[in-house]
């Protein structure tokens, strides 16, 4: 059985992967501090977990390739 090369939308998949992860956890942040008056803070904090959750799960999604 051959393997096959990573093609553009492999790449453009994780990309969108990464990113999605990024904003989701970045608004979930921010929503969940305004309600207690810390929006930004949290909203960072949200941003960098998606960078960390994102990264993962480009990872589980494309470590075979």
């Amino acid at each position: 059985m051959t393997d096959s090369r990573p093609t553009r939308t492999d790449a453009a998949t994780a990309g969108i992967s990464l990113v999605a992860t990024m904003v989701a956890l970045a608004a979930a942040g921010y929503g969940l501090g305004s309600l207690v008056g810390l929006a930004v803070p949290l909203g960072l904090l949200g941003f960098f977990a998606g960078v960390v959750g994102g990264l993962a799960l480009v990872y589980a999604r494309f470590k075979n390739l």
